[in-house]
C-alpha cells in the first residue's frame, strides 16, 4: 500500500488530501493514480494530476517492482495466484481458470477508462485499416476467444488482474510496452463483458475486492 491506505475504501477522496498526495514521491503519486484511474476515482486522480502539474520531486532511484508498499508479481505468477496458467508466459494476457471455468484477463492500468463512476476495457477490437494490429496476433486471437468465453458464461463475468507499466508510443501495451513493472495480485476486480458491435469491452463499478 501507498502511505498506509488499502487498494479499497470507501471515502478515498477524503483520505487522500491534496497536501498528502504533495508529500509522496513522484513515482508514488504516478502510481496512486493509475490505481484510482482503474477504480473509477476520478477526484483523486485530478488531485494527483493537479500535483504531478507542479511536482519537481525526482522519481526515486531504481523503484524497482514495488507498489503500494508490496512486490509486484510477473504476469504469470499473478495469474497463477488465481489458479490460471498462462498459454504463453510472454505473451498471453488471460486464461481460464480450470476450477471453475472462470475467465480472467490482464488490464493495461492506465487504459481504463472511467465515466461517471463506472470503469470500462477496450479488450479487443478488430484490426481495420491497421488500427488495432495485436489483435492480428495469436495473442490477440487468444484474447478474442476468452471474450466470447465469457461472454457466453453466466452473466458474462470475468475477473481483471492490473498490469503496472509505462506504455511506449505508437503500440498496444498488449503487444509492446517500454517497461512493465508488474501486477499487483491482491488486487482483483469483478469485471461483465459487453459486446458493441465488433468490440468486445470489460465494464465494472468503482470497487475492486481484495484476493
Amino acid at each position: 500500500m501507498i502511505g498506509g491506505a488499502q487498494a479499497t475504501f470507501t471515502n478515498r477522496a477524503a483520505d487522500w488530501p491534496k497536501e498528502r498526495i504533495a508529500a509522496l514521491e513522484r513515482d508514488e503519486i504516478e502510481q496512486l493514480r493509475a490505481n484510482a484511474l482503474a477504480l473509477g476515482e476520478q477526484q483523486v486522480v485530478e488531485l494527483c494530476d493537479a500535483v504531478l502539474a507542479t511536482c519537481t520531486k525526482r522519481r526515486r532511484a531504481a523503484p524497482g517492482n514495488r507498489v503500494k508498499g508490496r512486490r509486484l508479481v510477473s504476469r504469470s505468477a499473478a495469474f497463477e495466484a488465481r489458479g490460471v496458467y498462462l498459454q504463453n508466459a510472454r505473451t498471453s494476457w488471460g486464461g481460464v481458470r480450470s476450477s471453475d471455468g472462470t475467465v480472467v484477463l490482464g488490464l493495461w492500468a492506465d487504459a481504463v477508462q472511467t465515466h461517471g463512476g463506472s470503469c470500462g476495457y477496450l479488450l479487443w477490437a478488430p484490426n481495420v485499416a491497421g488500427s488495432h494490429p495485436w489483435s492480428d496476433t495469436a495473442a490477440g486471437k487468444e484474447r478474442l476467444k476468452h471474450c466470447e468465453l465469457a461472454l457466453a458464461g453466466a452473466g458474462a463475468q470475468a475477473e481483471g488482474l492490473l498490469v503496472f507499466g509505462e506504455r511506449l508510443e505508437g503500440h498496444a501495451p498488449e503487444e509492446k510496452a517500454r517497461s512493465v513493472h508488474g501486477v499487483d495480485p491482491q488486487t482483483v476486480v469483478r469485471l461483465r463483458i459487453e459486446k458493441r458491435g465488433p468490440q468486445f469491452w470489460a465494464v465494472w463499478g468503482k470497487r475492486a475486492i481484495g484476493n
